[in-house]
């Protein structure tokens, strides 16, 4: 095919080609030169006069007459690159192999490799580049699968910036700033603490969106949302109203506007990255952010983008790390095995170890030993260094066997694998293992195997854990003084759970945890601005109150809280407080209290539902609602007291034999 048919199928023009960086290449040659090495030609090189010399690399002929005598220069240059080119040709693959091996490697898709020390970065550091779900679906099926449909819709959208956290669609509304802001209160050691702001017009919104949240009727807050189209706890709450009714992709929409809603809303200082920017979660202003990333975290694993799901959840625990008041250790290590970043778990369990002790977190304890046994098994390192990675993770293993004896039956009840009698005979790994162990413990045990136990179904798992389990039985039958401290550890550490933790298996939704919470009272909210400091959420001190059984949320035991603000810490810090409201119930008489009973919807003379939300009804719907409510109760009411004659074998009925 002549090069001017492959410029008519390019949609390209003769002499208009863009000017590349190597468009400008002038060679001139000698005789000799163009004796050695031949003629040679391609695209873009015309030979003048049709000798063997190669022409100038130009789309316009003319522009020769700016051509100075420094070509001669160049002319030596290329000559002596022309020996070193061919010495480091071999080097220079191998320095191109090396580096595609260190970006397959930081993608965590590929066999991954212990960094090097030099390499290793913070361990909350976050990439922008992992924030974005596409990025790990490229990987997976291909740029064209994954853009095809997105690339027209990109160019008719007109948003006012380019966020990291969520990618504007066409389909939202427009964008105008609803009120919420973020302000820097402080900068001390290194660390920066920001925190949201509402403005006078969102807090009226917020007041309405509390009001329609109380009616227990979803439609309340789509009103809400016609007025104020970005206000984020609406979005979340009914993002939760959607998934209940299985409508995913709506439930997704919805947080991913909120994430752009609190996105735009960013102080200029405000870095995702770093790892050195706090959110206070005691400011109720600032948990919807929390709430919103971990929900947009759930979305991305359920997705199969565990990768970036787990920078969400560094993200999330890099705002207040030391409180961790979502409790994402509970979580990471799990994404991280999903993702296959071994060498981040590793790394993080090493760093973090001294002074978190996170070796007495089941999860940890028998995540870390999986993560170092399936780096052994990929990774290409020399026999050596194998052997001292697998005796690493039978080490941890059996080291988390003997401090948590009560998973190992569980876990094989989960894989469906039938324990030996050996195994399930003993008295360390039987029943008793199971019972004794306190309930917070049982509730840690139970929210990991719910969640990750089909990491250990893989054939090759099981045997290295089989070993294991009969080396530990070894060491228990010759009286091994470390199961007598562990056991003692177990009855000391795990009394209660702190209320993180119980706000985290809410949050998590898995059946076998929120089965095992235990019924710890409500604590009423404070009405004044201020946070009370009298209590924390550290172990010994943590009150529970539950989701109520409505669209926002889900029952758990008897109390209730709404899903906007599962668990609110106890020494919240209020910056402005909802105006009180009588409510007419408490001050209405007997009769309307039972007609409230029987109609939630009736209200009497003199309410009103606030300006904003559906459903507000007037005089003479009230009154036509009570005639409606007094005609049925008459209707329902039956009179026993007539006997009631009753045929003897009636007709299409007989005694059965």
């Amino acid at each position: 095919m002549s090069r001017r048919a492959l410029r008519r199928l390019r949609g390209e023009q003769r002499g208009q080609e863009p000017l590349g960086p190597g468009a400008l290449q002038f060679v001139l040659r000698d005789d000799e030169d163009a004796e050695e090495e031949g003629p040679k030609g391609g695209p873009g090189v015309r030979v003048p006069g049709g000798t063997g010399k190669e022409g100038v690399q130009v789309n316009n002929r003319f522009e020769l007459s700016n051509v100075s005598g420094k070509l001669r220069k160049k002319k030596k240059k290329q000559r002596n690159k022309k020996n070193s080119t061919g010495e480091t040709s071999e080097n220079g693959l191998e320095d191109i192999d090396r580096i595609l091996e260190r970006i397959e490697d930081g993608s965590g898709l590929s066999h991954p490799g212990p960094p090097l020390p030099s390499s290793r970065k913070h361990v909350l550091h976050v990439e922008h580049r992992h924030l974005n779900p596409d990025t790990e679906l490229k990987r997976y099926f291909g740029a064209r699968a994954v853009l095809g449909e997105q690339r027209p819709r990109q160019r008719q959208r007109v948003y006012p910036k380019c966020t990291w956290l969520t990618t504007p669609k066409s389909t939202w509304p427009r964008y105008s700033k609803p009120g919420l802001s973020m302000r820097l209160l402080e900068s001390k050691k290194g660390l920066s603490f920001f925190a949201f702001e509402h403005s006078e017009d969102y807090q009226q919104a917020q007041h309405k969106f509390l009001v329609a949240v109380e009616s227990m009727e979803p439609n309340n807050i789509v009103v809400l949302l016609q007025t104020s189209p970005y206000h984020v706890d609406s979005l979340l709450q009914l993002s939760d109203a959607c998934r209940f009714q299985d409508d995913q992709e709506m439930a997704r929409d919805l947080t991913e506007r909120a994430l752009y809603s609190m996105e735009c809303a960013f102080h200029p200082l405000f870095s995702l990255t770093s790892g050195t920017c706090r959110l206070d979660y005691r400011r109720p202003e600032n948990r919807s952010f929390y709430l919103a990333l971990y929900k947009q975290m759930s979305f991305l694993e359920k997705r199969g983008c565990p990768r970036t799901a787990l920078e969400y959840c560094k993200l999330i625990l890099s705002l207040e790390p030391d409180e961790d008041p979502l409790c994402m250790l509970l979580l990471i290590d799990h994404l991280a095995l999903r993702a296959r970043n071994y060498e981040y778990l590793i790394h993080l369990f090493q760093e973090w170890e001294a002074h978190r002790n996170l070796s007495q977190l089941p999860n940890f304890a028998f995540s870390v030993s999986l993560a170092y046994f399936l780096l052994s098994q990929q990774i290409d390192l020399p026999q050596q260094e194998l052997n001292s990675t697998r005796e690493k993770a039978s080490t941890l293993i059996q080291q988390a066997l003997i401090m948590f004896p009560g998973v190992l039956m569980p876990l094989l009840e989960s894989c469906s694998v039938r324990p030996d009698a050996a195994v399930s005979g003993h008295h360390f790994f039987g029943p008793e293992a199971e019972i004794s162990q306190p309930p917070a413990l049982s509730q840690l045990v139970s929210l990991y195997l719910g969640r990750s136990h089909f990491l250990w179904k893989e054939p090759a798992t099981m045997s290295w854990l089989e070993e294991n389990v009969r080396e530990v039985l070894r060491a228990v039958d010759a009286g091994d003084p470390t199961v007598q401290a562990c056991e003692g550890r177990r009855k000391v550490l795990y009394q209660r759970a702190p209320r993180n933790i119980h706000r985290h298996v809410i949050l998590s939704e898995i059946k076998e945890a929120v089965a095992v919470l235990p019924p710890i009272p409500a604590i009423p909210r404070p009405i004044s601005p201020g946070g009370s400091k009298a209590a924390g959420e550290g172990i010994g001190s943590q009150p529970h109150s539950s989701l109520c059984l409505c669209p926002f949320s889900k029952e758990v035991t008897t109390q209730s809280v709404m899903g906007f603000d599962p668990l609110p810490p106890l020494d919240t810090i209020y910056s402005y407080v909802r105006p009180e409201r009588l409510s007419p119930v408490s001050h209405g008489n007997t009769i309307a209290l039972f007609f409230r009973s029987l109609l939630p919807n009736y209200t009497m003379e003199g309410e009103r539902l606030e300006e904003g939300v559906a459903g507000g009804l007037n005089r003479n719907q009230g009154l036509n609602r009570l005639m409606l409510a007094v005609r049925d109760l008459m209707a329902n009411f039956h009179f026993n007291d007539m006997e009631v004659p009753h045929e003897e074998n009636p007709e299409g009925e007989a005694d059965w034999d």
